[in-house]
């Protein structure tokens, strides 16, 4: 088969020809159709995130045709279609998978990081951690769900009851989210760079109250904010927009230093919260959701041998939404 890999963290990735994965008793094998580009991607070839498995294939928001299922894997057939998303394992045994926060285990092991992902023609992944994709959604459309959808769920759902929301860095995730959150009858309020003034018309074009740069603040003050992109001194800023009892969420991975601010811009019951990979709960609870609204994805679409390009111009932000490699055709 035919894959992207990193060889080098720092390095673009070298496309290769690999053996087809076999699929052991608790996993299955996927021909890979659709797989989405992630900031993570570039955090982990950065070296922001530290030690990957090297050689490393990336990405973690696969999508999948069943061809091969695991001798002791039940629920899923050959020709199922099935998402893969960050989360690829938990050991099930250490005190947060008894508390029901697996997305915490000390043991986990991450898809695209840990273990082998989707930028490749074929992948196996457990069984356990796998997503059927409800049928009527393109590939291209579903990928982008498998982790700026699901992280962004779980950034919401952080925030509670809050009515007025938000959203620092408005890429991948926010654009889903804010289709989640109108649906919701919640109003976004969106920043992006300074001057950006495409992406503040993408996000209005989805339906955001208000859109702006990330150094003014909003009309009114918020209830909660999320923020997506990996900038700490957007911390600050997101205290300064909020009410009294609001709550800033931080969504990413990984984020530059927070500088120092003072007691005032968290007083009055303000909180920060980071959010932490997701539970297979969220997944299911999320993919049920997301065909009921229905969220549709703005993609830009790249070739496999493209991923270094598709990698580039997410750093650059030379698209709206979502970038997905596009792999084995229908």
């Amino acid at each position: 088969m035919k894959a992207m890999v990193l060889r080098t963290v720092g390095e673009p990735l070298e496309l290769q020809n690999l053996p087809k994965p076999e699929a052991s008793e608790d996993q299955l094998l996927l021909q890979v159709k659709s797989c989405g580009i992630c900031r993570t991607d570039l955090h982990i070839i950065d070296g922001d995130l530290s030690n990957p498995k090297l050689p490393l294939i990336l990405g973690h928001q696969v999508v999948g045709i069943v061809k091969e299922v695991g001798s002791s894997t039940t629920g899923f057939s050959v020709g199922d279609k099935v998402g893969v998303p960050w989360l690829g394992y938990t050991c099930g045994s250490c005190e947060f998978c008894k508390k029901g926060q697996e997305n915490l285990c000390n043991n986990a092991l991450f898809t695209g990081y840990n273990i082998d992902g989707g930028f490749a023609e074929y992948a196996v992944a457990d069984a356990h951690f796998c997503f059927p994709i409800p049928k009527q959604y393109p590939t291209l459309q579903a990928a982008p769900l498998l982790c700026a959808g699901l992280i962004g769920y779980r950034s919401l759902r952080k925030t509670a009851n809050a009515q007025t929301i938000g959203f620092y860095g408005f890429g991948s995730a926010a654009h889903i989210l804010t289709q989640v959150a109108l649906h919701q009858q919640k109003n976004v309020y969106a920043f992006t760079k300074p001057g950006d003034t495409e992406g503040q018309n993408f996000a209005r074009s989805l339906g955001a109250t208000w859109a702006g740069g990330s150094d003014t603040m909003p009309p009114q003050k918020l209830d909660a904010a999320i923020i997506f992109a990996p900038v700490g001194p957007l911390v600050p800023k997101a205290l300064n927009a909020i009410k009294k009892g609001g709550k800033v969420v931080c969504a990413g991975i990984h984020m530059s230093d927070i500088p120092g601010f003072t007691y005032s811009d968290l007083w009055e019951e303000r909180s920060i919260e980071s959010v932490a990979n997701l539970t297979r709960q969220d997944g299911t609870d999320f993919m049920e959701l997301a065909p009921k609204i229905p969220i549709k994805s703005k993609v830009t679409s790249y070739p496999l041998e493209d991923a270094n390009k598709a990698l580039n111009d997410l750093r650059e932000g030379n698209f709206e939404g979502s970038a997905v490699l596009k792999i084995n055709e229908d």
